[in-house]
């Protein structure tokens, strides 16, 4: 994932591995914020409400490239996977190098490549000039000519994390989306990708403004909406999905979803509670995502699971490459053969 994950309101993605402990810290600070007050009977599920039935596709978003060499990741012939990207990622050798190994063996494996931008990692707390990040995001762009779907800004609403990272404004984000769309000609452009966070009412009024931004700058409004809701799922409700749902409006993709394994102090893995409730999750999460007819894609995040020191962990398989029984959750789900595989408890 990015250089701050975020999930559960703010946060998730596994950084690359140089970057990872850093990482992590950044996001605690922003999860924590989110996370708080987890209801303690978490096994009571809210009840879904009936919409029409939504036919969704279901892939993968991870940082690291043993996804596509793990025989487990193969077995489930997904054929989304998604990467983020700093937005100044083509100007810094090291950077462009991990993207470009990545999308490489992506693409090998015959994957349909979502890239989602988000801040720099060498100049996190301050936001581009709309100029820079149009020419920085049309480098990438250029250096990648068979990767033709994008996201303007990974999680625009998570906020600033003092002397860690910043975010943009509804405002500035509408101003990316606009310059995303000069230089990606016949591009899909999932125009705002948002956290839901465990209270909604600031999400809700970012997308408004948002979308007045878009309009006073009379260019096209998104078709194409992008949410992360780990907030909702991992304390099994679904509303949040819902009004976020209502509020964003066209078509919908789950941009990052995905059941927690460990996210102290709310969420924790002791004696594999984290493992067996992430997989609870993860099937509750295909019930909410199948309720809606507006979501059309479904990204969990992640693939790669941590250790017992990992601050942040939602992988499908552990750090070895070996199944959870998350892993089995989405197996099944996606019809694949040979779902009875022996899981680990890390």
């Amino acid at each position: 994932m990015r250089s701050n994950p975020v999930g559960v309101g703010d946060v998730i993605d596994t950084p690359p591995t140089t970057r990872t402990a850093a990482l992590a810290i950044a996001a605690s600070c922003v999860l924590m914020l989110c996370l708080l007050a987890v209801p303690a009977a978490l096994g009571r599920a809210t009840t879904v409400r009936a919409h029409a039935a939504s036919t969704y596709i279901t892939g993968i978003s991870d940082q690291q490239t043993e996804l596509f060499s793990n025989p487990l990741f193969a077995q489930l012939h997904t054929k989304i996977v998604r990467y983020a990207a700093p937005y100044d990622a083509a100007v810094h050798g090291d950077e462009l190098a991990e993207a470009r190994q990545w999308i490489s063996d992506a693409e090998a494996d015959h994957q349909q490549v979502l890239i989602a931008f988000y801040h720099s990692n060498h100049t996190p707390t301050v936001m581009p000039s709309v100029a820079a990040y149009q020419s920085d995001v049309a480098k990438f762009i250029k250096d990648f000519p068979r990767v033709h779907q994008y996201e303007t800004w990974d999680e625009s609403n998570r906020g600033n994390v003092k002397h860690q990272f910043s975010s943009p404004s509804a405002t500035t984000v509408a101003k990316y989306y606009q310059a995303l769309r000069r230089v990606c000609h016949g591009c899909t452009i999932v125009g705002l990708d948002v956290l839901d966070a465990q209270v909604i009412t600031p999400t809700l009024r970012y997308i408004q403004e948002f979308k007045r931004e878009v309009l006073r700058l009379r260019t096209v409004m998104p078709s194409i909406w992008g949410l992360h809701n780990y907030s909702d799922i991992n304390r099994l409700q679904s509303w949040r999905t819902s009004e976020l749902v209502k509020a964003l409006g066209g078509q919908v993709w789950l941009t990052e979803t995905g059941g927690l394994v460990r996210f102290p102090p709310d969420f924790l893995n002791v004696r594999g509670s984290g493992i067996a409730r992430a997989a609870k999750v993860l099937k509750f999460m295909f019930k909410v995502a199948g309720e809606h007819s507006r979501i059309k894609r479904l990204y969990i995040y992640d693939w790669t699971g941590g250790t017992a020191s990992t601050t942040f962990d939602a992988g499908l398989v552990n750090a070895k490459g070996e199944p959870r029984p998350g892993y089995v959750v989405v197996c099944k789900q996606l019809h694949a053969a040979h779902c009875s595989v022996k899981t680990v408890e890390d």
